[in-house]
C-alpha cells in the first residue's frame, strides 16, 4: 500500500499545490491563460505525439477496444441523462450536463500523467484512443442535445460544420493523428527535434495538474446539487465498473489496456463540463461543485483502484 500512496501522492500533491498557490497569491483567473495555452497547444500534444508515434500501427486500429470504451461511457451517460429527466424533472439541457458530469472524466489533464506513472509507456496507446474518440463524441453530443433543448440557438446547418471544425482542429487530436501518420510511415524524428518533444512532453503532467488545482481554487463550492447523490457514485464507481465489464465482454485485451481504460473511467469529472454548462447557461454552478467534489473523493477511489490493480486483485480480464 505504501507503494500506491507513493504513486498517487505526487500526482494529487501537484493539484493541491496549485489549489494552495491560487488561494495564497489570489491571481485573477486570466493569469492562468498562458499556462493553459502551453498545456493544451504545446506540452500535451507533444506527449501524445511522442507516445503514439512509437507504437506499432496494428495497436492503433483496435476498433473493438474503441467501441467497448465508448459504449461503457455512454451507457452511464444515458442512465444519468434519463435520471435527470425522470427523477429531477430537468430540462434536456440540464440533463445533458448532468450526464456529462457522470461520464466525462478528466482524461486530458489527469489521464496521461497518472496512467503513464502507474502503468508505463504501454498505457500510451489506450490513453490516446480513449481521449480522441471520447472527446469526439462529447463534442458532438453536447451541441446536438443542446440544440434539441433550445439552448443552442444556431441552426443545424451551422452547428455541424462548427463541431467538425472543433474536432478536426483540436490540438490533442491533431497531435495524435500526426503520431498515427508517423507510426504508419515508420518516420524517425530527427534527434534535435525529438529532444525538444521530450522536454515538452515531460512538462505536460506537472503543468496540467498544477493548472487543475488553480482552476478548482478559482471556482469555489457555492451550491451543492441534489443530483450529487447519484452523479458522484456513477462517475467514480459505476463508470469504471461498467468499463471493466464491457471490455471483458468485448474481447481479449492486454491487461494494461483494460486497467488503463478503467483508470481513466475512474477519474473525476472534467473541467470541460463546467465550460459546457457555462457556454449554454445551464447547471454551471452545480457542475463546478460536482468537479470539486469528485476530484476530492477521487483521491480515495483512485488510490483504491490502483491498489486493486497492483496487488493483482483486479484481473486484466473479468471473464477469463
Amino acid at each position: 500500500m505504501a507503494d500506491i500512496i507513493g504513486l498517487v501522492l505526487p500526482f494529487f500533491g501537484l493539484i493541491l499545490l496549485g489549489y494552495v498557490a491560487a488561494k495564497i497569491t489570489r491571481q485573477p483567473e486570466e493569469a492562468l491563460g498562458w499556462l493553459n495555452t502551453f498545456i493544451i497547444y504545446v506540452s500535451l500534444p507533444a506527449l501524445f505525439f511522442k507516445l503514439v508515434a512509437k507504437t506499432p500501427i496494428a495497436q492503433l486500429t483496435r476498433v473493438d477496444f474503441i467501441l467497448a470504451n465508448v459504449s461503457a461511457t455512454y451507457l452511464v451517460f444515458g442512465l444519468i441523462f434519463a435520471a435527470g429527466l425522470v427523477l429531477r424533472r430537468a430540462s434536456v439541457g440540464e440533463a445533458t450536463v448532468q450526464g456529462l458530469a457522470a461520464a466525462y472524466g478528466n482524461i486530458g489533464y489527469m489521464g496521461p500523467g497518472l496512467a503513464l506513472l502507474a502503468f508505463g509507456e504501454p498505457a500510451a496507446v489506450p490513453v490516446a484512443l480513449v481521449f480522441c474518440f471520447e472527446n469526439m463524441l462529447h463534442f458532438m453530443v453536447a451541441p446536438a442535445l443542446m440544440s434539441v433543448s433550445g439552448g443552442e440557438k444556431r441552426p443545424a446547418a451551422t452547428i455541424v460544420p462548427d463541431v467538425a471544425r472543433r474536432i478536426a482542429t483540436h490540438p490533442f487530436i491533431l497531435a495524435t493523428a500526426a503520431g498515427f501518420a508517423a507510426a504508419f510511415l515508420s518516420f524517425e524524428v530527427p534527434a534535435p527535434l525529438q529532444r525538444l518533444i521530450d522536454y515538452l512532453a515531460q512538462a505536460a503532467a506537472p503543468c496540467a495538474l498544477f493548472a487543475m488545482g488553480v482552476t478548482l481554487a478559482l471556482r469555489p463550492l457555492k451550491r451543492v446539487p441534489a443530483e450529487i447523490v447519484y452523479i458522484v457514485p456513477a462517475k467514480l464507481l459505476l463508470l469504471p465498473v461498467t468499463m471493466y465489464l464491457m471490455l471483458g465482454l468485448a474481447g481479449n485485451f492486454d491487461p494494461v489496456w483494460v486497467h488503463t481504460a478503467v483508470l481513466l473511467a475512474a477519474l473525476p469529472t472534467a473541467t470541460n463540463v463546467f465550460v459546457i454548462g457555462q457556454q449554454y447557461g445551464v447547471w454551471q454552478e452545480r457542475a463546478s461543485a460536482t468537479i470539486l467534489i469528485t476530484t476530492v473523493l477521487s483521491v480515495a477511489t483512485v488510490t483504491l483502484l490502483l491498489y486493486l490493480v497492483k496487488s493483482g486483485l483486479l484481473a486484466g480480464d473479468p471473464f477469463p
